[in-house]
C-alpha cells in the first residue's frame, strides 16, 4: 500500500432545507389556518479514527466530499428529513488543519475518535411558526441556513513510542525487524526504507512499546534534501530517540562526525526534537571490523559523556539488554512529559 502522510481535501455540509408556507384546507378544518412544516437540518462532515488505516491514502485523490442536505418542509406540518452526515475514516495519529489559516481542528489519536470539521446548515422555520394573534395567517417561513464549507489539511504522524534515527543503510530496517515482528525492506543501496513502519517490542510480559523506523537522514534534512522533513516530523510524537551508527569504517565514515550531524538536523528542524532523551547505539556488531573499532569508538563517546552501546541486527547479539535500556528510559520519559497538543508540535 503506497504510504500517503499529507493530503488537502475540501469538505461541504448539508444546507438547511427551507421552510414550508402552507394552509390547511380539509373540508371539515375550519380555520385551519397555517401547517407549513420546519425544513431538516444538513449533515456535518466528521473525521473519525479507524484502527485499520495507517495510510491516507483513500483521501488523496483531488475532490469535494459534500455531505447531505436538508429536505424542504411540508405542508400539514411535516418536517423535511435531515441530511446524513459524511464520516471520513483517517488513521490514529491524523492532524486536522484549516488549510487557509492553518488553525488547528484536532488531534486524533484513539481508536473510534472523532471531530466535527464542518457543520450542517439549520432547517428553516415554517410558517405555523409565525402565527400570532393578530396575524392567523402568516405568509412567512424561513430559509435554510448553508453548510460551513472549508478546505482543510491532514497530517499523519504515527504514534510511536521510540523512533530510530540515523543515516541511510547504519541497519535501522534490519534492527527493528530483529526486536520485533515488522518486516521493513533491507537491502545494500541508500533509501531503502522510503516510509515509517512500527513495530512492537516486548520486554517482558508487562512492558512493551512501539518502535518507529523513520527513514534515513542526511545533512539538509531540515530543509528537505534526502527525505527530509516530511518524515522528520514522524518523530514528533516519540519520546525517546535511539541513535543507531555505523562504526565498521567500511563507508569511510566518522560514527562521532555522524552523531553531530544526525543531531544537528534535529536541532534545525525542531529544538523539541532535539530534546528527546537519545540512546546511541553502535550497529553491526557481527562485522569483524566493527568488532576492531568498537573499543575506540566507545571510549571517544565516553569521553563526551556518552554511553556507547553494540548490538547486531542480523544475530540478534545485544538487543534484549539494549531493549531493556531502551523500555528503562522510556519509562523515565514518560513519566515526566505531557501529552503534546496540536499546537505543539514541531513542523
Amino acid at each position: 500500500m503506497k504510504f500517503i502522510d499529507e493530503v488537502l481535501i475540501r469538505v461541504e455540509a448539508g444546507d438547511g432545507g427551507n421552510g414550508c408556507m402552507s394552509f390547511r384546507r380539509e373540508k371539515y378544518v375550519p380555520r385551519g389556518g397555517p401547517s407549513g412544516g420546519d425544513g431538516g437540518d444538513g449533515g456535518s462532515v466528521v473525521l473519525r479514527v479507524d484502527p485499520g488505516l495507517s495510510t491516507l491514502l483513500d483521501l488523496s485523490y483531488p475532490q469535494t466530499l459534500r455531505a447531505g442536505r436538508g429536505e424542504h418542509g411540508r405542508g400539514k406540518e411535516q418536517q423535511g428529513k435531515s441530511g446524513a452526515d459524511l464520516v471520513l475514516r483517517v488513521p490514529a495519529g491524523t492532524l486536522v488543519y484549516d488549510a487557509d489559516d492553518g488553525d488547528p481542528l484536532g488531534d486524533l489519536r484513539a481508536a473510534e475518535e472523532e471531530v466535527v470539521v464542518a457543520r450542517g446548515g439549520h432547517g428553516g422555520r415554517g410558517n405555523m411558526h409565525f402565527a400570532t394573534p393578530t396575524n392567523r395567517a402568516p405568509r412567512r417561513a424561513e430559509r435554510g441556513t448553508p453548510g460551513e464549507r472549508r478546505k482543510l489539511r491532514l497530517e499523519l504522524r504515527v504514534l510511536a513510542d521510540v523512533g530510530l534515527v540515523g543515516f541511510p543503510n547504519v541497519g535501522k530496517s534490519t534492527l527493528i525487524g530483529a526486536v520485533s515482528a515488522a518486516r521493513p525492506r533491507v537491502a545494500d543501496f541508500p533509501f531503502t526504507t522510503l516510509a515509517p513502519h512500527l513495530g512492537v517490542v516486548r520486554v517482558d510480559d508487562e512492558t512493551s512499546f512501539v518502535l518507529a523506523d523513520v527513514p534515513g537522514l542526511i545533512p539538509g534534512a531540515h530543509a528537505g534534501h534526502g527525505l527530509g522533513t516530511r518524515f522528520l516530523r514522524h518523530l514528533a510524537r516519540t519520546a525517546v530517540l535511539v541513535h543507531l551508527l555505523d562504526v565498521s569504517g567500511l563507508t569511510g565514515r566518522d560514527p562521532l562526525a555522524d552523531y553531530e550531524a544526525i543531531n544537528r538536523e534535529l536541532e534545525l528542524a525542531s529544538p523539541y526534537l532535539a530534546s528527546k532523551p537519545q540512546i546511541v547505539v553502535a550497529g553491526k556488531l557481527d562485522l569483524a571490523e566493527t568488532r576492531a573499532r568498537l573499543d575506540a569508538v566507545r571510549a571517544a563517546f565516553l569521553a563526551r559523556g556518552i554511553t556507547l552501546h553494540a548490538v547486531s541486527g542480523a544475530t540478534g547479539e545485544g538487543t534484549a539488554a539494549l531493549m531493556r535500556v531502551v523500555a528503562e528510559t522510556l519509562a523515565r520519559a514518560r513519566a515526566g512529559v505531557n501529552a503534546e497538543t496540536p499546537a505543539a508540535a514541531p513542523p
